[in-house]
């Protein structure tokens, strides 16, 4: 019994301490009326709303989910024969590294160098548009890109169909997906990828269970840093929802020459010149790379970016507003930030305990 006061005595001043905090931190979701305690209770439940995980992974009308068709799409996920050079969508969207393939300019079928990092792909059941540049909208639509590009995958249409129907390993499954039908099409590889693709969701981490209920998950500093994170840094201004993208683009002032966005708007569009998809915070690594081009290596680094508001120019977003943290503010603000990929599974994995 007297243990559990304890606990409880632990739980209470946390929060006492973190409701003072918030009192402090500017931004409309963190003001409490008059600074009564039970406003900052409020206040952080809504926020904390905003975060919370989503109960199932969406699946579009003309796309449903079937287990057949899953296993289809991790077969040709994992097929370099899909590729006149060797190569695999898990070439560059590789799960050891995260979905993604850890370079900062990854390698191309003919040894040429991309200008911009490959992005995660977990998650991406909810993104509405993809690639850095916006110009694809659907997982379905995005599926081919890789595999004809010639830097990328390299294969023709009509050879990989011709390849794919030839192979007997491929028979059976695509019976099994697609009720009986004899010949893949170029619509059952693009819906069978990207229903794999869909399966693709970040595990539960800390943060989850934090957002949850469980009030020991992230630690005092972590807290701290949360509400750095959506007050005085601005991080969610564009890096918010459950998986910490707004999925808008923006110039962030990087000295790039990449018009990124801007390619596919119309010139007087001022704003999309420069500007990139705001990628994911789940799955953040601590050791980079980091922005769409791989040119920042540490997350302080990212910090002091936009401390500093990057290069000023027409594009550059209205969100990007110098501001300057302590050193303190600076530190819990990281301590966050590294605490976004923390769950028990990699806990467990480095001997660390989890809580």
């Amino acid at each position: 019994m007297i243990k559990g006061k304890k606990q409880c005595g632990r739980t209470w001043l946390g929060l006492i301490l973190l409701a003072a905090l918030l009192a402090c931190v500017e931004g409309p979701d963190l003001r409490s009326a008059h600074g009564a305690p039970q406003a900052d209770a409020e206040s952080m439940r809504s926020l904390k709303q905003k975060y919370q995980r989503p109960q199932a992974v969406p699946y579009p009308v003309d796309n449903s989910h079937s287990q057949a068709k899953e296993e289809l799409g991790r077969k040709l996920f994992f097929d370099t024969r899909l590729s006149r050079a060797g190569r695999s969508c898990a070439t560059c969207h590789d799960p050891g590294k995260r979905w993604s393939d850890g370079l900062v300019q990854p390698v191309g079928s003919e040894q040429q160098e991309f200008a911009r990092k490959t992005p995660t792909l977990l998650n991406s059941a909810w993104l509405s548009a993809l690639m850095w540049d916006g110009r694809a909208d659907t997982l379905e639509q995005q599926a081919m890109m890789p595999i004809t590009a010639e830097h990328e995958m390299n294969m023709p249409v009509a050879l990989l169909l011709e390849r794919i129907n030839a192979l007997d390993d491929y028979q059976q499954p695509v019976r099994r997906a697609y009720g009986g039908v004899q010949q893949i099409t170029v619509v059952h590889i693009k819906q069978a990828l990207a229903t794999f693709e869909r399966t693709l969701v970040s595990p539960r981490t800390d943060l989850d269970r934090w957002i949850a209920g469980d009030a020991q998950a992230l630690s005092t500093q972590e807290q701290r840093g949360f509400a750095i994170y959506n007050g005085k840094a601005r991080c969610s201004a564009c890096h918010s929802t459950w998986r910490l993208t707004d999925d808008g683009f923006h110039d962030i002032g990087l000295a790039s020459a990449d018009r990124g966005r801007g390619k596919f708007a119309p010139p007087q569009v001022v704003g999309m010149q420069h500007a990139f998809k705001t990628p994911t915070l789940r799955e953040l690594n601590d050791k980079g790379p980091y922005m769409h081009d791989g040119s920042i290596n540490s997350l302080l680094a990212v910090i002091t970016h936009y401390e500093e508001g990057g290069i000023a120019r027409p594009s550059r977003s209205p969100e990007m507003k110098p501001f300057t943290l302590t050193g303190q503010e600076r530190a819990d603000l990281l301590a966050f930030l590294r605490a976004l990929d923390r769950n028990p599974a990699t806990q467990a994995a480095t001997g660390q305990p989890e809580d």
